[in-house]
């Protein structure tokens, strides 16, 4: 007696398959993704740093610009002469405590 080989079934296999091909765009769509996300992080990064440089030029040139009688003014350092006759500062001399008096 001879015994008949089971049916095979011909839907499992392409299932298989079709379940690889997702497979398979699952990964190069999440890589187009993470391209897409590195892609607008350098697009950002340099919008602003276009922003920066602008503005960064138009308060330089603002300063430059600026009247420079606004500045208060500085006394003169003491090494300096001035037109004006001040009183020479005073002198600090320090007195030594353990000094003997003869």
């Amino acid at each position: 007696m001879t015994t008949a080989a089971p049916p095979l079934n011909n839907t499992q296999f392409p299932a298989n398959v079709t379940t690889k091909n997702q497979e398979q765009s699952l990964y190069q769509s999440s890589g187009a993704i993470v391209a897409a996300i590195v892609v607008g992080v350098i697009i950002i990064f340099t919008v602003v740093l276009l922003i920066l440089k602008t503005y960064n030029r138009h308060m330089r040139v603002k300063r430059e610009l600026e009247p420079k009688s606004t500045k208060p003014t500085i006394p003169p350092a003491l090494g300096h002469k001035s037109s004006t006759t001040q009183p020479p500062p005073a002198t600090f001399i320090p007195v030594d405590i353990h000094m003997q008096s003869r």
